[in-house]
């Protein structure tokens, strides 16, 4: 189940390969949040997409090697000049024009590139737990030497290997998301991390790492960070054991950025800690450009104004019927009662369908909140 379903969903052809996007809502500003590390996919936004595609037309697409993209068996399709195009080639398809860039580990190297080397199609560029070209060095068991090294035994990050991708792939990818994670009570992002890790293979995730060899046409030294001219944040967290914090520092003096370090966070704060990192996110685009946050409800407390939330079950429309019939009858008892309904779909487009949703908020005194 999905808490919003896209508007409008396709695939693109670049070059043989077949890259599945999908769009939300239809504000007047894009944000596109540009995929990681193929060992996910787009659903790794999820926490994400429903709340600012309340405002923005939101872009969103499957990186070559994973969900619903094409996952091409050579080396070269892997390379940075390759994703790179990948997200333009998307962004034409979609009308995106000039964009707010959201990305995550990968996704955030990739939205670098573009704010420097496309400056026309960046508007403000959000870098999240992202890889970088310039830096102190990362863990030295992310390296190539590393991954191509011979091992007696495959613990902790001796995982992270060529001869064990091919072995044993699963273990390795619950020991990568699970490191992504490593904030206490993460279960259920670990739970999804391990589900989309296992939408791809060993061999497909072999062929990222090896495309890192291959030299992009372009420039990715500190200069092209020091070329970047659009607002960029950085979110990292300092427990980051994916991409170190000190990286993150690091790019931000580069850059004049701003970076928002999030104590004891790991290298996923969005999957994580969703609202706190969307009202960072909410804010940087308040005061950078100007675009206003949402409007915030009316302290109710000096009225005293009846309120409940209603957990409405999407197991069959019979029960959102039910149920609407029950908030119905609560307000005829009580007029000033506001329900506030916790529910997704399919319930939302019945809320919807019987004046319920946002849109009749005012009139109706009820509020959708999609999970």
């Amino acid at each position: 189940m999905r808490a919003k379903l896209p508007d409008e969903s396709g695939f693109i052809d670049r070059d043989g390969v077949r890259i599945y996007y999908e769009i939300y809502g239809n504000g007047p500003e894009t944000m596109l949040f540009v995929p990681p590390w193929c060992i996910v996919h787009s659903r790794i936004y999820k926490a994400q997409l429903p709340y600012f595609s309340e405002r923005f037309r939101c872009i969103t697409y499957d990186g070559r090697g994973n969900g619903k993209s094409d996952r091409p068996e050579d080396v070269t399709s892997y390379s940075l000049d390759n994703y790179v195009a990948d997200l333009l080639a998307v962004m034409d398809a979609t009308g995106a024009g000039k964009a707010i860039l959201v990305g995550l580990s990968f996704g955030g190297m990739l939205a670098s590139v573009l704010a420097a080397h496309h400056p026309d199609r960046v508007k403000a560029a959000i870098l999240v737990g992202t890889v970088a070209s310039i830096g102190p060095a990362n863990y030295p068991h992310l390296a190539n030497k590393h991954f191509d090294a011979k091992q007696e035994r495959f613990d902790g990050w001796n995982k992270f290997n060529r001869a064990h991708w091919l072995a044993d792939y699963p273990d390795f990818a619950e020991h990568f998301i699970r490191n992504i994670h490593t904030e206490p009570h993460s279960t259920k992002q670990i739970e999804d991390g391990i589900g989309w890790a296992g939408e791809t293979s060993g061999p497909v995730l072999i062929n990222t790492v090896d495309a890192r060899m291959i030299p992009p046409r372009f420039d990715v030294s500190e200069a092209m960070y020091r070329k970047i001219r659009c607002p960029v944040l950085l979110i990292h967290g300092d427990n980051d054991q994916i991409q170190r914090h000190a990286r993150a520092r690091s790019l931000a003096e580069v850059m004049n950025a701003e970076l928002v370090t999030i104590p004891g966070g790991g290298h996923n704060p969005l999957g994580r800690i969703p609202a706190k990192t969307n009202t960072l996110i909410v804010d940087f685009l308040a005061r950078r450009l100007a675009i206003a946050a949402p409007a915030t409800r009316a302290n109710h407390t000096t009225r005293k104004a009846k309120r409940a939330l209603y957990l409405s079950s999407p197991i069959g429309l019979g029960h959102g019927r039910r149920d609407i019939a029950i908030a119905r009858e609560l307000r005829k008892l009580h007029p000033e009662l506001e329900v506030d309904w916790l529910a997704q779909d399919p319930v939302t487009r019945l809320l919807e369908a019987n004046g319920s949703g946002p849109s009749a908020e005012c009139a109706a005194g009820q509020r959708v909140q999609a999970y």
